[in-house]
């Protein structure tokens, strides 16, 4: 029994040992398309909670995400591969502008494509805290990113939390659930048409003009 104990300490020693980076290239091995819930809290600078929101979040490659509000106010954020939309139901409203490649900005970015993280990031290893391995994430393109610097927090399941902080000094802190690996997303998961009736905000890509050849 006790070589049995000891066996165990001596192969999880290895993994709790294990750096963020080298949690984060294990968790995103193999991985197609994530999907979980999350709850999102707010802190003003004065560390007061501002805002709880919970939802679920999906991530799909290439270059596919849907952010889903549930409460308190449903709003949907959907990214096609050409155009981000953003659909607010209670103002009958949604905003929609071209997908470039830097709009992949988001930390999350990195859980479906490891190689995004160096590109878009200058890393760090953080110090373990709270039973989390930390990754510290600065942008190299700090003028169009939405936050001045971000947290990833990763335990043996994966990805456990993510923290933004901006420049006025609010933190976002969005805690997730277990993640599903590669799931069977429902037709359309990633794809979005306005409803009737919705005013529809911004630029579109227009499709490119198919002239037929002639004989």
């Amino acid at each position: 029994m006790r070589l049995f104990a000891f066996l165990l300490l001596a192969i999880a020693a290895p993994l709790a040992q294990a750096g963020a980076r080298a949690q984060l290239d294990a968790f995103s091995g193999g991985v197609q398309g994530l999907e979980t819930t999350f709850e999102q809290r707010v802190y003003d600078p004065d560390r007061r909670m501002v805002e709880l929101a919970t939802g679920k979040v999906g991530l799909n490659k290439p270059r596919q995400f849907r952010w889903e509000v549930l409460q308190p106010y449903p709003q949907l954020i959907v990214a096609d591969g050409d155009h981000v939309w953003i659909h607010d139901p209670d103002l009958e409203q949604v905003t929609v502008r071209k997908q470039a490649h830097e709009e992949q900005g988001s930390p999350l970015a990195v859980l479906i494509d490891p190689a995004e993280l160096e590109r878009q990031f200058k890393v760090a290893e953080g110090a373990e805290a709270d039973g989390l391995a930390w990754l510290e994430l600065q942008p190299r393109q700090a003028e169009d990113a939405p936050f001045e610097r971000a947290r990833l927090g990763f335990d043996a399941q994966g990805l456990a939390v993510m923290e933004m902080f901006d420049g006025l000094g609010q933190r976002t802190e969005v805690r997730f659930g277990r993640w599903q690996r590669n799931p069977a997303f429902a037709p359309g998961a990633f794809a979005f048409v306005p409803p009737p009736g919705t005013e529809v905000v911004g630029e579109q890509i227009r499709p490119a003009e198919v002239i037929p050849l002639g004989d």
